[in-house]
């Protein structure tokens, strides 16, 4: 669960510390107050976007941290043992937004990508918006809505492998069949261009060998001429050689020690100095006596050096490329060589996968459709007692195959369902689409009894329900709070809201206050005490002039909860 959230600098927060409790939390305030900033902050240190508009003005960054109970959460506990970043006491993620708009993200205290911030967040709060009955007509959104009920979501899974595996066999049997009049042009030239690299016989990193082979040869007098001199100076020179002369002060620092014993170390180091120059050139005549000048062998590397350059620039690559852009012209060959017997073997493995893919994706089917049942009777229930007496709500799970007259399957990446929520918001009425029949406020109540039936069998710990409320009022309000403060009983609920009948139902009670003053305007987040409580609902059903008829009314919703 949430416990506390701690906000500095951030839009018109100056600073903001907040203790969450279990059960049912209500967010209330006047109207722009800025009742939405809280949330906004919680969603941005779970992984949403951040812009520099975020940082209050004159700030230099916006610093967010909120702090989860994860003790009795599994999956959240397993992530971040997965990505070592699990704490025994706490889970405290942070979100820093600079003035530049720049962001880091932590978990732990370790820094973290924004990707592994929201898989994270998406794990631990689940939020629903005032705005999401828009997006409730669309028929990828009802898809996903029914998939994210599914008791099992393995056979989901199972059914997108098996797509893919079908899907890659079909996009290699259509590039086998759409080969135009150009294909034995394209062959006679790929038979070509990989007898060239054939002939070559280029091996990996076998260029950068002949370049320094090449080179060595190519400079092997100045080689030499330098090596000797260097050896001369070094060993040969009877008169000069820096080994004679090592020598003679190995022999004068022996008897300077004898004088002295702290000359002992430089006396050593004197001697390594010359069994390093003895080394040294014995490696050096090793070096000397192992040249082999072969003009034949410079003509050969400076003739293979020309053909892999002229390769090269033949197909507009670097030489370095060669290796791999043969293999990828042999590769190309070879699948326009298939046969006819090949051809057939690519039909007979497209069909078995088809198969698979088909036993799986009727599974899902009927998955679907058990759901779509047993969800359609639970949000028909909510539905009624949120005003719509008598109305229906459906959940109609089309399968694609059946209905398509082509020789073609229609197959897809979720299966072969089309999902299709369906409605009749009046007694007597058969249902129709969605799109077709729901007024603005029937959506608007349809959709928060999805998001309630959805909710109420989610593993996420904490639930935001953002407005959902927006569009209704008198009793229904009322069922509204009864509804989420019993989701509350099994989970975290957070509910922003301007209803007095929803505010009632909650255990705890946060307002939001907005202060203006000449310089500035500053927001702050109150947890309302049962004195304050009060007077907040009273003005929430008065409005500004609070009367003791209005405080009457407000107790007593209180103590009817």
């Amino acid at each position: 669960m949430l416990e506390s959230i701690v906000i500095s600098n951030f839009a018109i927060i100056d600073r903001v510390h907040i203790e969450f409790n279990k059960g049912m939390t209500a967010l209330t305030g006047e109207t722009g107050a800025g009742k939405s900033i809280l949330l906004d902050a919680i969603q941005l240190v779970l992984g949403d976007r951040a812009d520099s508009d975020c940082v209050k003005a004159g700030s230099d960054k916006a610093d967010i941290s909120v702090s989860f109970d994860t003790t009795q959460h599994v999956e959240a506990q397993q992530w971040l043992e997965q990505f070592e970043l699990a704490d025994a006491d706490e889970c405290l993620l942070r979100r820093v937004v600079q003035a530049s708009g720049r962001s880091k993200a932590f978990i732990n205290g370790s820094p973290v990508t924004l990707t592994q911030l929201k898989a994270l967040g998406e794990k631990l709060v689940d939020v629903h918006g005032q705005h999401e009955h828009q997006s409730l007509q669309k028929k990828s959104v009802q898809r996903q809505l029914l998939d994210a009920s599914l008791p099992d979501s393995s056979l989901l899974k199972e059914t997108q492998t098996k797509f893919s595996e079908w899907n890659a066999l079909k996009k290699q049997q259509q590039q086998v069949q759409d080969q135009s009049l150009e294909k034995e042009q394209r062959i006679d030239l790929l038979k070509l261009y990989t007898q060239e690299f054939e002939e070559l016989s280029l091996q990996d990193n076998e260029v950068i060998s002949l370049q320094e082979e090449y080179s060595r040869l190519s400079h092997a007098g100045q080689i030499i001429e330098t090596s000797s001199s260097v050896l001369s100076s070094l060993f040969e020179n009877d008169d000069t050689n820096i080994q004679q002369q090592l020598s003679h002060c190995v022999q004068q620092m022996e008897s300077l020690k004898n004088l002295d014993a702290s000359l002992n170390d430089t006396t050593d180091m004197v001697k390594s100095a010359l069994i390093q120059i003895q080394e040294a050139s014995s490696e050096l005549r090793n070096y000397q006596d192992n040249i082999d000048i072969d003009p034949n062998r410079l003509d050969w590397l400076n003739n293979r050096l020309s053909q892999t350059q002229g390769l090269a620039r033949k197909h507009q690559i670097g030489v370095e490329e060669l290796v791999n852009y043969a293999a990828s012209l042999k590769q190309e060959l070879n699948l326009l060589l298939l046969d006819e017997e090949d051809v057939e073997k690519l039909q007979q493995q497209l069909e078995q996968a088809a198969e698979k893919y088909l036993v799986t994706a009727k599974k899902l089917s009927e998955l679907r459709s058990n759901t779509a049942m047993t969800l359609s009777g639970q949000i028909t229930e909510v539905m009624q007692t949120l005003g719509m007496q008598g109305g229906q709500f459906e959940i109609q799970v089309q399968n694609l195959q059946l209905q398509s007259q082509s020789d073609t399957p229609t197959f897809t990446n979720y299966g072969i369902d089309q999902i299709q929520f369906m409605v009749s918001a009046n007694p007597g009425q058969s249902v129709k689409a969605l799109n077709k029949v729901a007024s603005g406020g029937e959506l608007s109540r349809i959709s928060l009894a999805i998001q309630v039936i959805l909710s109420e069998s989610s593993p996420i710990p904490t639930l935001i329900f953002d407005e959902v409320d927006s569009g209704i009022g008198g009793g229904i309000a009322e069922i509204v709070g009864r509804k989420l403060r019993q989701i509350a009983a099994n989970r975290q609920v957070f509910c922003v809201t301007h209803l007095p009948q929803v505010a009632s139902q909650a255990h705890q009670h946060l307002q939001v206050n907005k202060t203006k003053t000449d310089i500035e305007t500053s927001t702050d987040v109150v947890n309302l005490d049962q004195n304050q409580r009060l007077e907040e609902i009273a003005r929430m059903l008065g409005g500004m002039t609070i009367t003791d008829q209005t405080r009457a009314h407000a107790q007593e919703m209180i103590n009817n909860v």
